[in-house]
């Protein structure tokens, strides 16, 4: 039973991951979020931060998977302090989607993917900046898998939450949540 289950959150992980929201309603919960379903891998070389036609965006499954997860969360009773997002517009528009409040674009959770970044300088404005916040305050950030990875030390799928506590060594993962597209 249990190679079963590890296959399964292998092959199907949104569907496999528990849905315990209850974790993102902890005081000084870091639900750090890979955008929702934008197929494709990286972006059009004419790639313009100014202009969302020239980027890799959203289709209409990952705007109805951003729909549902910020209606999952309403539902359950969560609310975050504050809600970053990379300034990319598949980023901004999940964010907006969710519904969760008012998403501020903060540059340093942009995309480092194919070195359009500095991964460890962008970490650490993350870190510091999360630092400033009171340590109840429950935060939510929007970015890429680059830095969902650089920053939990673990992968993600698309839309997927990864569930964190802020450590002295930076953030601690304490869960997952996934809703598929």
């Amino acid at each position: 039973m249990r190679l079963i289950c590890l296959i399964l959150m292998l092959i199907l992980p949104g569907a496999a991951l528990a849905q315990d929201w209850s974790l993102l309603k902890e005081p000084g919960t870091v639900a750090v979020m890979r955008h929702a379903l934008a197929p494709g891998v990286g972006d059009p070389a004419n790639f313009d931060l100014e202009d969302c036609s020239s980027q890799r965006v959203l289709d209409e499954r990952g705007r109805e998977q951003a729909r549902q997860i910020g209606a999952a969360m309403r539902a359950a009773g969560v609310t975050f302090d504050a809600v970053w997002t990379s300034q990319w517009c598949r980023c901004t528009e999940t964010a907006e989607l969710l519904g969760m409040g008012a998403p501020e674009e903060f540059p340093a959770l942009n995309s480092h993917f194919a070195g359009q970044g500095d991964p460890e300088r962008q970490a650490a404005e993350v870190m510091a900046r999360i630092a400033e916040t009171p340590a109840e305050a429950r935060l939510l950030l929007v970015t890429h898998q680059v830095n969902v990875s650089e920053l939990t030390g673990t992968g993600t799928t698309s839309g997927e939450i990864i569930v964190a506590r802020r450590t002295g060594a930076g953030l601690e993962v304490v869960g997952r949540i996934a809703v598929a597209p």
